[in-house]
């Protein structure tokens, strides 16, 4: 006797079905390609990545409420809803003038959804006014490091919140690639050399410096835009202007004493392990700065000098093409701010006050900055 013909399992009303009626196997090969095909399609489209692969999946559901065609054809249930990422925001740090917020672009979006949050195995700690926002930015457009925007202030704020919280900041990241965070206030933390080796002391840390002198004027200019009416930067410079006595507790003339700070650092981490960027060459020499950055991680040198240009009115280079954008990208308006006159004869005392400090970082870290 001859096989009965097999029937469409498909109730007489339903849609079509004849792709049901398929052997499993070419069902699932049928429907990887759609798959691909819809994937491909959507990428090109720009949006793509912003697909959660439980959309793919489900799909679109029809009038009365059924499971889209790819469900369909797997035979499965729709989805259950994907949670909502709850990452917990930051406190505002003491540089709230970053750059505004940028639309991610395809790739971007699919790391976001893809792989896994880690806590950072590089970090940038100092120093404030130093450039190291300007540093990040540039960083941020290698494709393989990934960094939390905001300054998290973990180390040196919000220890008590534990590790899970910090990881949470953290964006994903993809095997091979570094997560990385920057919050300048870590270097003069006393507590924070200690707090990160307990978390990884295999972590590399990158330091960009700027002529203390330089750097307690921007620093100074900084506060003086939040708060016009502070002192002048002489008065809060001196205890005693007359014997000219310097005011090391004040945190724009602290900050630059290097060698006090790395000295805390060296109980905890190899120098081997710390990088020191100059703030200086950072303007000058961008794409010369950006390499020994990258060698210091363990990448290749994809940021070149093809990835910047110099805007003469800020009087810094910008990036080409930022991270997720295909338009030229400058750090905010609130860079590059114009220092106020200060007495020539302060700025010469404060250059004596910091020469000896200079020096003694200079043979700690193996390297003159030019600051003398």
């Amino acid at each position: 006797m001859e096989a009965a013909p097999l029937s469409c399992p498909c109730p007489p009303d339903a849609a079509p079905c004849g792709l049901l009626c398929l052997p499993p196997v070419r069902r699932k090969a049928l429907l990887l390609f759609a798959m691909l095909f819809l994937c491909l399609y959507l990428f090109y489209a720009g949006s793509c990545a912003s697909l959660h692969p439980g959309v793919l999946l489900q799909g679109p559901e029809d009038s009365k409420g059924r499971a889209g065609l790819l469900a369909r054809l797997l035979l499965l249930r729709p989805p259950l809803e994907v949670p909502q990422d709850r990452t917990p925001s930051p406190e505002p740090p003491d540089e709230p003038d970053y750059p505004e917020p940028r639309e991610p672009g395809p790739l971007s979006s699919f790391y976001n959804g893809a792989g896994s949050r880690k806590l950072p195995q590089a970090l940038i700690i100092g120093v404030k006014k130093g450039g190291t926002r300007a540093l990040l930015e540039f960083l941020r457009v290698h494709p393989d490091i990934r960094a939390v925007g905001a300054e998290p202030h973990f180390f040196d704020r919000n220890y008590d919140k534990g590790f899970s919280w910090y990881r949470d900041l953290m964006p994903r990241t993809l095997d091979g690639q570094i997560t990385m965070e920057k919050t300048p206030s870590y270097f003069v933390t006393k507590e924070a050399p200690a707090r990160i080796s307990a978390m990884a002391k295999d972590a590399k840390l990158i330091v960009v410096v700027r002529d203390p002198v330089t750097r307690a004027i921007s620093d100074y200019t900084q506060t003086l835009s939040k708060r016009p009416d502070i002192p002048t930067f002489e008065n809060l410079t001196f205890k005693n202007r007359t014997t000219g006595l310097i005011d090391t507790s004040w945190s724009a003339i602290q900050i630059g004493i290097y060698a006090k700070h790395l000295e805390n650092w060296l109980q905890y981490f190899p120098m081997n392990q710390i990088l020191f960027v100059s703030g200086e060459r950072l303007i000058t020499d961008p794409s010369g700065e950006l390499g020994r950055v990258q060698d210091f991680l363990g990448l290749k040198r994809i940021i070149t000098d093809k990835h910047f240009y110099f805007n003469k009115t800020k009087g810094f280079p910008c990036l080409k093409k930022a991270e997720g954008s295909s338009k030229p990208h400058c750090l905010g308006k609130t860079k590059g701010r114009t220092h106020p006159n200060i007495d020539q004869e302060v700025v010469q005392r404060l250059r004596e006050f910091y020469r000896p400090f200079n020096l003694k970082f200079y043979q700690m870290t193996g390297h003159n900055f030019g600051w003398d």
